[in-house]
This record gives structure tokens, sequence and C-alpha cells, in this order.
């Protein structure tokens, strides 16, 4: 059994005792439950907003993450204007403890 879920704008296909990185959620060791698009179980396909309901996926916030840093810099020719500048995103790195129907 797997499903899609959708967090911070994206879509991901978990299954239970995997692990993932998502864009930031809670503080760790806390338990978030997440909203299936859709659900697979064998030749079953739950997809429309009134088969899943009731279903639910669980996750456990395992810690906080954080991706490679970007530089970069912005130039403009003949004006002396220069800009650097750095991003750096932080991720919660969760674990799926669990897929129900409802």
């Amino acid at each position: 059994m797997y499903a899609v879920v959708k967090s911070g704008g994206k879509q991901y296909r978990v299954e239970q005792g995997q692990r993932l990185r998502v864009e930031r959620l809670g503080a760790p060791e806390s338990e978030v439950e997440l909203r299936p698009v859709m659900l697979v179980d064998g030749d079953t396909v739950l997809a429309t907003p009134e088969q899943l309901k009731g279903a639910t996926v669980s996750a456990r916030v395992v810690e906080e993450v954080r991706g490679p840093k970007i530089n970069a810099f912005t130039y403009k020719n003949k004006s002396n204007n220069r800009r650097r500048w750095g991003h750096r995103q932080t991720y919660s790195a969760i674990e799926i403890t669990g897929i129900s129907r409802g």
C-alpha cells in the first residue's frame, strides 16, 4: 500500500517506514498527519475526495536538516551595482508511521 501526499506545495509518493525530506513542518519528535491526494492498495485506487474522506497518513518528524547553501551574485554593467546573496533552506526529515484508509 502506498499513498501520494501533498506537503509544502509538492507531492510525494510514500510507503510505511519510508523517510523523506519535506519543507519545514514542526518541532522534532512531533507527530503530524498528512492528507493523501491518492491512495493505492493493490488493485484498489482511491482518488476522489469522497473516497479519501477518512484516509490519513501519519508521520513523525525525526529531525530538522538544512539543504545546501546557494550563493548568487547579481551585477549590472556600467553602474557599479553589485550584490551578493545566499540562501539555505530548512527541511523536516519525517518518517511515515502509518497509512489508513479510514
